[in-house]
């Protein structure tokens, strides 16, 4: 018998997740935690661990060289899990990581931030702009500071990219809205970003959507959980762009937008709304979708062997390494 079946519950989840009344949380959902990798057999890709502030780490990844001086793009990605679950150490995660590393020959950046209900948002907001801001310290002089080397010597930082799957997705809009109003270290400017099934919701049913259908959704539930003191609650701008005191898209701190979406997400309407609503903004700048037949939410991320999944993952590393 499980150790929880006798408690009482506080929050029910499921198949995700749930909070016992004496503050266990046990994750039904994710993978396990797997090593960094000197030299990942399949891709050749390197990959270690590293601290950036007391509460922020990051798992790094490095494509094999052809060059020992070779510059690359950079990738801060930014997991997805409904801000409360898997992590930058899991194993779907490692393997996702390997492969857009190895494709798009990209340094990429993959950030541990801080999960809910432990650490309610927007502390992985927070966290997720602390790891943009060390990646941006790594090319002005900063006295005192212990530099990554791999950064050091093989980033491009004239070509910094954002990214992220479905919770990750969203926290890329909401750091690139951050970039516009307040500069990063040493004015590093972000190239592109890409939002692949990005986490966006809303009181108000879009489309086909019934307003029960909407409130049931688990994209709603979650929200509350994970930001129960979020103003505005499902309306908050952080989850709900297009509401109307939300900050203008125009703001967006990059001069190129990927949006990924897949047919049976319930995430697409939402999406697709969100690539409209930036052609309307007046951002100056350059957004492509791309749509996946037959799909449902990151599919890549659960079978990247598939041919739609390779095909999105092509799509990406052409996306960072233009």
């Amino acid at each position: 018998m499980s150790s929880n079946a006798s408690k009482e519950m506080l929050v029910d989840l499921s198949p995700f997740l749930k909070v016992y009344k004496d503050g266990t949380v046990t994750r039904l959902f994710g993978s396990p935690h797997v090593p960094p990798s000197p030299e990942d057999a399949a891709t050749g890709v390197s990959s270690k661990d590293i601290n950036i502030s007391p509460v922020v780490q990051a798992r790094l990844y490095l494509p094999k060289l052809t060059d020992p001086h070779q510059k690359l793009p950079v990738l801060v990605y930014y997991h997805g899990g409904g801000f409360c679950l898997e992590s930058a150490f899991s194993f779907l995660v490692q393997r996702y990581m390997n492969i857009l590393a190895a494709e798009a020959k990209a340094l990429i950046v993959s950030v541990e931030y801080r999960l809910a209900p432990e650490h309610p948002l927007p502390v992985a907001y927070e966290d997720s702009w602390t790891a943009l801001q060390w990646v941006a310290s790594h090319a002005i002089e900063k006295p005192g500071m212990e530099k990554e080397p791999w950064l050091t010597e093989h980033a491009d930082f004239g070509k910094i990219y954002v990214g992220g799957d479905s919770a990750g997705g969203n926290i890329v809009h909401n750091i690139l809205l951050r970039a516009g109003a307040e500069p990063l270290p040493g004015d590093m400017k972000i190239l592109g970003g890409f939002l692949s099934h990005p986490y966006f919701w809303g009181s108000k049913p879009i489309e086909s959507e019934t307003k029960e259908e909407t409130e049931q959704n688990v994209a709603y539930k979650i929200w509350l959980f994970v930001y129960p003191s979020a103003p505005g609650g499902i309306d908050n701008p952080m989850i709900n762009p297009f509401v109307d005191d939300a900050p203008s898209l125009s703001g967006l701190a990059c001069s190129r937008l990927l949006v990924c979406l897949a047919e049976k997400d319930p995430l697409t309407s939402r999406g697709i709304l969100y690539v409209e609503s930036v052609k309307k903004s007046g951002w100056n700048g350059e957004v492509e979708l791309v749509g996946f037949e037959g799909e449902d939410h990151c599919f890549h991320f659960f079978d990247p062997e598939k041919s739609n999944a390779k095909d999105l993952i092509k799509c990406l590393a052409s996306f960072i390494s233009q």
